[in-house]
């Protein structure tokens, strides 16, 4: 299966906890120093860190880590461990004596959902998540399902699993040169449920008058190994946000805090001969990183062990109906 760890340097590193009230975690994405990144935030009840460092006018153009975390805005915390460990290795932005890493997070809300409204991630989590991403070798498997920051997700107002799902694809090689891979990571904790061929109606499930009111996010990193700059990867994380669109129905709620990172390493140069091979080469990549957010969902809602219903559904639309 495809990874957003198919796209080289990337790595990602968990850290869970159940039982004794806690159903929560964290699960960090470790790009290559030097890895540029920009942030589109679209749900109406959001819950990150550092996204305005990310802005294409801001100064700093590296990204050093991407926190995605449990605990709503509490659990955001975890960020600073991934800082403390990427200062110890050296990663940030350089100031006189020493380094400021560049560690966005957004949170998804899991509170109380392993019984102790207080069961939520800390800076050691995050620490060890870093650090456990730092350990994989280039191109690892990563784990799907309820582990990481997806441990407590839920779908559809509690009546499914979420969780974490990962995909990439890589583009056409153009002659003579390294081919372009576009992978995401998504965790869904959605209120929507997915668009998925003859089984429950999504329009049903979740109605108000059959759950109370929930907070949900899905929160996703997209990767690739293009060279971009952060306008770049501004605009591609605006067209990624298609695909929350086309795989969760509703996405981008008042209720939800939706939000995709975008991450380019900056080892394959784009075709940028001409103005219009400029502009073929960003919607390409733009509209494949809609698809892999698509596919990143599915997989995780698939992965995720199933609560009233069984997976077949959800597996079958992301192993054959595209």
């Amino acid at each position: 299966m495809t990874a957003i760890t198919d796209v080289p340097g990337i790595r990602v590193g968990h850290v869970s906890r159940t039982g004794e009230g806690w159903l929560s975690g964290v699960t960090v994405v470790l790009p290559p120093p030097g890895t540029v990144g920009s942030v589109d935030v679209r749900g109406g009840g959001p819950g990150t860190h550092e996204t305005d460092a990310l802005d294409p006018t801001t100064l700093s153009t590296a990204v050093d880590a991407v926190v995605l975390t449990g605990g709503s805005a509490f659990g955001l915390v975890a960020a600073h461990g991934a800082q403390l460990w990427c200062e110890e290795n050296g990663r940030g932005f350089a100031v006189a004596g020493g380094v400021v890493p560049i560690v966005p997070a957004a949170a998804i809300f899991d509170l109380g959902r392993g019984g102790d409204f207080s069961a939520r991630p800390t800076p050691d989590m995050g620490y060890a998540a870093t650090a456990a991403a730092a350990a994989h070798h280039d191109g690892h498997d990563v784990e799907r399902g309820n582990v990481g920051a997806g441990t407590g997700a839920l779908i559809g107002r509690g009546t499914f699993k979420g969780g974490i799902g990962t995909a990439s694809i890589t583009l056409n090689k153009i002659p003579g040169t390294a081919p372009v891979v576009v992978g995401a990571l998504a965790v869904v904790n959605a209120l929507g449920l997915p668009f998925y061929p003859s089984a429950a109606n999504a329009a049903d499930v979740g109605k108000p008058e059959q759950a109370p009111p929930a907070l949900n996010t899905t929160i996703v990193v997209v990767a690739t190994n293009a060279i971009l700059d952060k306008a770049e990867c501004k605009r591609t994380a605006s067209a990624a946000h298609a695909g929350l669109a086309r795989a969760l129905n509703p996405s981008h709620t008042l209720a939800d805090g939706d939000t995709v990172f975008v991450l380019a390493t900056g080892a394959v140069a784009l075709d940028r001969g001409t103005e219009a091979a400029r502009q073929l080469s960003l919607i390409t990549l733009q509209s494949a990183a809609a698809d892999v957010v698509r596919l990143a969902i599915m997989d995780g809602i698939a992965a995720a062990d199933e609560v009233g219903t069984p997976a077949g559904h959800f597996r079958a639309y992301r192993d054959g109906v595209r």
